[in-house]
């Protein structure tokens, strides 16, 4: 099996990665309205026999067009690839998104990108897919573009839940904003998770008896602040149940940035340095500040007896999510 390659339209491409179907968009998050438009993808580029490619934009266009609005990134580019590679495709290409790339026209990106650097035979992507300098290209664009250009366009239609209503980034990251990381795990199709260094820390949940691996977040992920029941990967990909806290601590110290804090079960060893995963299967409750340690200890073993029993009885949602966190 080929490697999954991460690349940019910056760098030549491969040879071999020439002449495949390729899924446009942003994909933050691969939720399951991404995976209707991916899976097609995977699917014309199977019938033909070509490698299977996605284009997204780095940084989020949003970031580019308003830099003062933090945006919450659901998978940053580290993440988007390895969801993309467990999905099975061949490269995920990055565009850099920058002012100067958003005033090309949409003629010169199907030329410059889709053409020259890609040499496409095939382009997937989303019914409101827009594109060029003020949005000037759109899905009949593209599509009268590829008959120009001998390339194939494939729209999708928006995904909706059972509900009905259309899976978005946006409504994920409400609900993560609100610590429903359950109702998150229904539209992403996985357990939403993040990634991270492991950072040294005041240590005082070791001399507490809760030694925990802590990991710093982006400042712009609104997470919810409160505990966790999560599983937890090292960098050798074994999983291990716990408890995460996600906030300032405020018994014991209350300022600063938030941070996330695993109580890794049944694991002893150094994890400083490594990055590791954390994905989050339910929210327990919000932050609290105790009257003392004691009072903050006994919260914490209600806490991991809850994680435990609520981790006992979980099941994948996908295989992409019995890939991710199981």
């Amino acid at each position: 099996m080929v490697a999954f390659q991460h690349l940019a339209t910056t760098a030549p491409l491969p040879a071999d990665l020439r002449g495949g179907v390729v899924a446009i968009g942003n994909f933050d998050g691969v939720h399951r309205g991404h995976q209707a438009v991916l899976e097609r993808a995977l699917a014309e580029a199977k019938r033909r026999g070509v490698p299977a490619l996605v284009l997204t934009f780095e940084p989020h266009p949003r970031t580019v067009f308003k830099p003062d609005l933090p945006l919450f990134v659901l998978t940053p580019p580290p993440m988007k690839a390895r969801l993309l590679s467990l999905l099975g495709f061949a490269a995920l290409v990055e565009q850099p998104f920058t002012r100067d790339f958003a005033s090309l026209s949409a003629e010169a990106f199907v030329t410059d990108v889709l053409e020259r650097t890609l040499g496409i035979t095939h382009a997937v992507t989303g019914f409101d897919f827009h594109f060029g300098k003020d949005r000037q290209g759109g899905p009949a664009y593209l599509m009268a573009a590829g008959e120009r250009h001998g390339f194939g366009v494939t729209l999708v239609d928006a995904f909706r839940d059972e509900g009905a209503e259309v899976v978005s980034s946006s409504r994920i990251r409400a609900l993560l904003c609100e610590g429903e990381v359950a109702g998150a795990a229904g539209l992403l199709g996985y357990r939403f998770t993040v990634e991270s260094e492991v950072v040294g820390g005041q240590q005082l949940g070791r001399t507490l008896g809760f030694p925990t691996a802590n990991m710093r977040l982006p400042a712009a992920a609104t997470l919810k602040e409160g505990i966790y029941a999560v599983r937890f990967r090292r960098a050798d990909g074994t999983l291990h149940d716990g408890v995460a806290s996600f906030g300032r601590r405020p018994t014991v110290d209350d300022h600063g940035a938030p941070l996330l804090e695993t109580f890794v079960f049944d694991f002893s060893g150094d994890l400083y340095g490594e990055t590791c995963e954390v994905s989050f299967f339910g929210f327990l409750r919000s932050e609290i500040k105790f009257d003392g340690l004691d009072a903050l200890v006994a919260q914490m073993k209600r806490d991991e007896a809850e994680a435990r029993a609520l981790l006992g009885g979980v099941k994948p949602l996908s295989s992409l999510d019995a890939a991710v966190a199981f």
